[in-house]
């Protein structure tokens, strides 16, 4: 949820862990509590991804240059992928993203994320199902059966 950004990622870690220990309190022991850390790391991450909006993009070296000439085609063929869907992931809105991210990274049932981010399981259906037509859209170039198609 972080970009793949390790040290970003090891930064949030410790201070979740700060948060948790301060707000022990506040813990409801009637819930579970993998409900209630991640809804502290959803609001930790929405919170990155609106300062991340209000910055400047930031260009980075292509990295497809420098694995042509090590990986092997299939390696290759997948790391392109992953830098492509990430990059697609980064392009959702951010509630869209993080319903994705939780339901298909972090492998949490809808009703899970409905009670983590405090919206109907409903509306977790709705965004995921706009998530997942936005990247079948933005990935399109990577279906065998859709280029089979523009080629005919």
């Amino acid at each position: 949820m972080l970009y793949q950004d390790e040290e970003l990622a090891a930064d949030f870690c410790q201070e979740l862990f700060m948060k948790l220990y301060k707000n022990a309190k506040s813990f409801d022991s009637n819930k579970k509590f993998s409900t209630w850390l991640y809804t502290i790391a959803a609001n930790m991450c929405k919170n990155e991804y609106r300062r991340q909006s209000r910055m400047k993009p930031t260009f980075h070296l292509d990295e497809s240059k420098i694995l042509l000439a090590s990986s092997p085609p299939s390696t290759l063929d997948e790391s392109i992928f992953q830098k492509h869907l990430e990059k697609a992931i980064n392009k959702l809105n951010e509630k869209h993203r993080l319903c994705f991210i939780l339901r298909y990274r972090e492998a949490k049932s809808v009703s899970e994320i409905s009670e983590m981010i405090d919206i109907p399981a409903g509306t977790v259906k709705s965004r995921l199902h706009h998530a997942l037509k936005n990247l079948s859209a933005e990935l399109s170039q990577f279906n065998p059966k859709q280029k089979k198609a523009s080629n005919e």
